[in-house]
């Protein structure tokens, strides 16, 4: 099973946060264990929501908003996708994690087999990564 873990900071947190060299190598060795068990999917930080936007959905209407968003108690700063067998598996991941301050939010990824096996656009997006070399359900 897929599972994100989602590393959240307040605004200020984000906004002020440059990783010290004991910081980056801490966080270094967290990757490649990941990597060496063969649990990292996908991982990367975000830029601060200074550089970002928001759009928000109302009906049909969308309005956009450009950052930073201080009215945020959390933003998302940073992710990893990880292959575990379980939410036990993954929490236990998300406790590894080599932070000082923040929080890890852990997400089970929905699974194609989540939904109805008939249904035409599960079968196109099943069709979909069988073509582009996804092996996985999900």
């Amino acid at each position: 099973m897929k599972y994100m873990l989602l590393m959240t900071f307040d605004e200020a947190t984000q906004a002020d946060y440059v990783p010290n060299e004991d910081d980056m190598n801490a966080m270094g060795a967290f990757n490649q264990e990941l990597i060496a068990q063969g649990k990292l999917l996908a991982g990367e930080g975000l830029r601060e929501s200074a550089l970002g936007a928001r759009v928000d959905y109302d009906g049909d209407d969308r309005t956009v908003t450009d950052g930073p968003f201080t009215e945020a108690k959390e933003l998302v700063a940073g992710f990893w996708i990880i292959d575990a067998d379980d939410k036990a598996e993954a929490v236990e991941w998300a406790r590894r994690v080599p932070l000082k301050s923040g929080r890890v939010e852990v997400r089970r990824v929905v699974d194609l087999a989540d939904f109805p096996q008939d249904n035409e656009f599960v079968q196109q997006e099943k069709d979909w990564r069988a073509e582009h070399g996804e092996s996985r359900t999900a």
